[in-house]
């Protein structure tokens, strides 16, 4: 089948800008095989638990994986993914609109990232527990700083005996680079409309009066992630300060402390979660924020716009004719 849908592809391609080479013709059928891959896997996806759902048994499961970013973009198949902050709070509020739909569980691996959109991501999970769905966190390798302000917005949460978890904290970071410009002979000039405006430049270092501003901008985060804490895990504000010096703990040294409910793996998290929504038998999982791994694969290439560029090895006439194949993305 991708064989077929291979030479047709390649008929097009001459129609418009000639004849491709053979490994040309081998990308294209790559990528019409990735096409089909994603149409079944969708269709499967749909599928799934459709009937059980309609009843109102089923789990829908939300990913947290990578760095939490307030941006857009996901992770491709060709490097590091991130947990989207817009996404996220996109796929939280699906669920909550899906009578089909009794719990949500997050399984999360996350070593933190933005406190904004681990904030939004938060408010969007009050929101669901609002409309009366049981939350349940589980916890993978990590789920530290931003995953952990997520997971502790939780009804439970549970997780491995070797995760990798609290990190409770905030950080900031700038460089300072002036003496390296110095010796390289580059001499930084900057107009500014007030005194604080390129505060955090590599070009200087901090005056007292910047350190101190920036120190209560950490410091007045950190106190809002100890209300998080210390309200979702129901412990008392002193004994949350005790813990959220920065410090990573293991899943099992965060049960003692009182940071996590339950030691298990991603399967004891959906037992969990079906119990504590009163789902009867085996309960019937929903993923949700499915991307395709033709999805995956158009978000990590980077066709050029520019006359003359190049991609794959193809002409800028190629380019043009490889664009209209591409065109199909909109169907996944």
């Amino acid at each position: 089948m991708v064989l077929e849908l291979t030479l047709e592809i390649t008929i097009v391609v001459e129609k418009n800008m000639g004849v491709f080479s053979i490994n040309k013709r081998i990308i294209v059928g790559l990528i019409a095989g990735i096409i089909i891959l994603s149409l079944a896997a969708a269709a499967v996806s749909g599928q799934a638990g459709k009937e059980k759902a309609s009843r109102g048994e089923a789990i829908g499961v939300i990913y947290v994986e990578g760095v939490i970013t307030g941006a857009r973009g996901e992770g491709s198949i060709f490097g590091t993914g991130v947990a989207s902050g817009p996404s996220l709070m996109e796929q939280l509020r699906e669920a909550g609109d899906d009578d089909g739909v009794k719990a949500v569980l997050l399984r999360i691996n996350s070593p933190g990232g933005s406190a904004a959109a681990s904030q939004e991501v938060g408010n969007e999970i009050d929101r669901l527990r609002k409309q009366g769905k049981t939350v349940v966190a589980s916890m993978g390798d990590v789920a530290a700083s931003g995953g952990y302000w997520i997971a502790a917005k939780a009804d439970k949460i549970i997780a491995d005996p070797a995760t990798m978890t609290g990190s409770i904290g905030v950080i900031m970071e700038t460089q300072n680079m002036q003496e390296l410009f110095d010796k390289i002979g580059i001499t930084p000039e900057t107009i500014k409309s007030g005194p604080h405006k390129d505060m955090g430049s590599p070009n200087r270092p901090l005056t007292p009066e910047e350190r101190a501003i920036m120190q209560q901008m950490v410091d007045d985060i950190y106190q809002q992630f100890v209300d998080v804490v210390a309200e979702g895990r129901k412990m008392k504000r002193e004994k949350v300060l005790e813990l959220a010096d920065g410090r990573i703990f293991t899943g099992r040294q965060a049960k003692e402390q009182g940071l996590v409910d339950e030691l298990g793996n991603y399967y004891d998290a959906v037992k969990l979660t079906g119990e504590l929504a009163g789902i009867e038998g085996e309960p019937v999982i929903r993923e949700f924020g499915y991307t395709s791994p033709f999805e995956k694969f158009l978000s990590g290439v980077n066709i050029p716009v520019t006359p003359g560029s190049d991609f794959l090895g193809l002409s800028p006439r190629e380019v043009e004719a490889f664009r209209e194949l591409l065109k199909i993305q909109p169907l996944f």
